[in-house]
């Protein structure tokens, strides 16, 4: 029975009363706490720190574009230099561009192929599915009177400098089911009105390619800016079609799209260069092969490999002038091979650190390689790499950043038995002098969805809670792609039980082993990692202390109802199949809440503006868990009323993660974290 069908109502006046109640509750709790100002002041003093964030950088014609986060900043200005080492210069302040209209503004960007134009992606209050699309010039720092709205999506600027590719929502509404359908790929010409902008490619103008309604359309070009690709994301199985035309079709009006890649090709993606194709394929190889074709004389079927199969899974590829970059990967650490063109030379580079690594190529006029390498216990180092002498050196750009107890820190990769016997791969990150005597705290964490690597970074979220001799745990579930497309389908509609009885066996696990005790035992799940989370409380509320959703898919029987539903019943299943329907109930988190069950402490998050998983997912399990729980315990909904599915406002990060880790941490036991008996009253 769906007691709690009434929330769903988003716009009634008694779900919003209630949604405040709930939000008014949890921040009287937070004040209580007295851990919570002393980490948000943490986060701050490591900001300090951090004198610098550049998340990325992105090159046109030799000037590189980037947007830098300065200590103290909660969202970072836009600068660019000419070459590496060029004068920097500050192209756009969002905080001025916003006075006196809002000061919740966040964006992307993307520069024009000449490197003189940037069209800027601005979104506000975390509503990060949704935005209005503006254009300024590099050299006079003047935005042109062109506006696009309401965008999703940024793609390219065609090769004249004049047109830009871009996703247009058909509707303003965040709540409609049809939000993420039907998204044309359209082209807007600088100095006309949005309106005279034509569709590159749509599921309307295109009938006989055979595009479905929930079909996301990716546009880019090809290396050498010849051609142009469409991908057509209709899942994450690695078998999306896509197709090619010639640029100049574009510049005559509407392309005429010729097949690249069917579905049956199972192809992850395709590179065109010098009318050859690259094509990354798992049929017959699940765990990926690079093969070869002519475009002129396509036939995928009897391409010629490049690079077989391994015990390692391809995972993506990039060109530059003279060589293609292969990224292999055990799940956790990468190695990177380069692919001559000319000779077909095949090599594996020999790079200055272990890690994650993943190669940044820039345009098809240089060999110029940025090689970002990330691990567990240190922030990500950029490297310039030469491919023809295989010399690595410091990117001048990136900082090279060194934060307090980073040193003291050991990294810990185990495989444990999962339930039928399958071995999941679990990462451990903690202080070196750690004991295993079963009173650590330990925040376990994971997604097991889309095919996801979770791969090792730095994450300076939990910086103070590793220096708080708190063990941060890593799981890697199947319904990730750790693995390869396997570890996918091993957690994938009707497998998915495997992704939350991995998540179990991990816990049991670390208690097993000493790291940490039921009594002490975070579990954690984001967005579709709700499924892991939710599920696992449900069938093991035993083995954890505190639950956290966050922003979590609870109720995925009702999931198409949602804005994305329609995307996500790829992946997890559908009700208008009977099969996948009992699928959907058997992963369905709030249907499992049990009367009389004693469970976790249980925090559930939300984005007031959350296209992807609305606040209605996890008020309903909230509710459910607060009429059947009779031991007590607090079961929470936090609510942040100016974000959404995330948020890339740094501050804001840094409150939600302060409130939900204290809520944790009480409830753990931490010394820090605990009421005075009359705040607790």
């Amino acid at each position: 029975m769906d007691n709690y069908r009434w929330l769903e109502d988003a716009n009634n006046s008694e779900v919003q009363t209630w949604l405040k109640s709930q939000a008014d509750l949890t921040n009287q709790w937070l004040e209580k706490i007295p851990g919570r100002n002393t980490l948000m002041e943490e986060y701050e003093r490591l900001d300090q720190i951090n004198t610098v964030g550049i998340p990325y950088v992105l090159r046109e014609k030799g000037r590189y574009f980037y947007i830098k986060i300065l200590r103290g900043e909660n969202v970072g200005k836009l600068y660019y230099r000419q070459g590496e080492t060029g004068k920097e210069i500050l192209l756009f302040n969002p905080q001025e561009y916003a006075k006196g209209q809002s000061t919740e503004i966040t964006y992307g960007f993307l520069p024009s192929k000449d490197g003189k134009k940037v069209a800027l992606a601005l979104t506000e209050n975390g509503k990060i599915d949704i935005c209005t699309v503006k254009f300024i010039d590099v050299n006079t720092k003047e935005f042109y009177p062109d506006s696009l709205y309401p965008v999703m999506s940024l793609q390219a600027w065609t090769p004249n400098n004049e047109g830009f590719i871009y996703g247009a929502l058909q509707t303003t509404d965040q709540l409609s089911s049809n939000f993420f359908l039907d998204i044309p790929v359209k082209v807007h010409q600088l100095g006309t009105s949005i309106k005279e902008d034509k569709t590159v490619i749509s599921r309307i103008s295109n009938p006989g390619l055979d595009i479905k309604p929930s079909d996301l359309l990716f546009v880019n070009y090809s290396l050498d800016n010849k051609y142009l690709i469409v991908n057509l994301w209709g899942g994450a199985q690695d078998q999306n079609r896509s197709f090619f035309a010639s640029v100049s079709d574009l510049n005559k009006g509407q392309p005429k799209w010729n097949p690249l890649a069917k579905k049956e090709d199972q192809v992850r993606n395709a590179i065109i260069y010098k009318e050859k194709v690259y094509l990354l394929t798992r049929k017959d190889a699940p765990n990926r092969k690079l093969m070869i074709a002519s475009l002129n004389d396509l036939d995928i079927a009897h391409a010629q490999t490049i690079i077989a199969e391994s015990n390692k899974s391809i995972d993506w590829m990039g060109g530059c002038r003279d060589f293609l970059f292969i990224q292999k990967t055990d799940g956790i650490n990468t190695t990177v091979e380069q692919y001559n063109f000319s000779n077909g030379e095949i090599n594996t580079i020999q790079l200055p650190l272990d890690g994650f690594t993943w190669p940044q190529t820039f345009d098809a006029e240089t060999n110029d390689c940025v090689m970002h390498i990330s691990s567990w216990k240190q922030p990500t180092t950029r490297y310039n790499y030469n491919p023809l002498t295989g010399q690595s050196t410091i990117n001048a750009i990136f900082p090279k950043i060194k934060y307090p107890g980073a040193d003291e820190l050991v990294v810990e990769e185990v495989e444990i038995k999962s339930h039928d016997g399958v071995m999941v791969p679990l990462s451990l990150i903690y202080n070196k002098n750690l004991k295993k005597d079963g009173n650590n705290i330990v925040y376990m964490t994971g997604y097991g969805s889309y095919g996801s690597l979770m791969e090792p970074y730095f994450d300076l979220l939990y910086l103070p809670l590793l220096n708080n001799s708190i063990i941060i745990a890593q799981t890697h579930p199947r319904g990730g792609g750790e693995k390869g497309f396997a570890w996918h389908m091993g957690g994938f509609k009707t497998t998915k039980p495997n992704t939350w009885k991995d998540f179990i066996a991990c816990g049991e696990y670390l208690i097993n082993k000493g790291y940490t005790s039921a009594r002490h035992l975070i579990g954690e799940g984001a967005s579709a990692g709700g499924i892991m989370i939710g599920r696992a409380m449900t069938e093991r509320p035993d083995l954890f202390v505190v639950a956290i959703n966050n922003v979590p898919l609870s109720n995925p029987l009702r999931g198409e109802n949602r804005p994305n539903g329609a995307l996500d019943a790829k992946e997890f299943g559908t009700v208008k199949d009977s099969i996948e329907a009992m699928a959907l109930i058997e992963m369905d988190a709030y249907l499992h809440v049990t009367l009389g069950v004693v469970y976790p402490a249980v925090i559930a998050v939300s984005g007031i503006n959350d296209t992807r998983v609305p606040v209605w997912q996890p008020a309903k399990l909230i509710a459910a868990l607060q009429s059947a729980n009779p031991s007590g315990r607090p079961i929470f909904l936090m609510i942040n009323y100016d974000s959404g599915h995330w948020s890339d406002e740094k501050f804001v990060m840094y409150r939600n993660y302060a409130n939900v880790f204290s809520l944790a941490l009480w409830q753990a036991g931490h010394k820090d974290f605990q009421l005075m008996k009359e705040n607790s009253k």
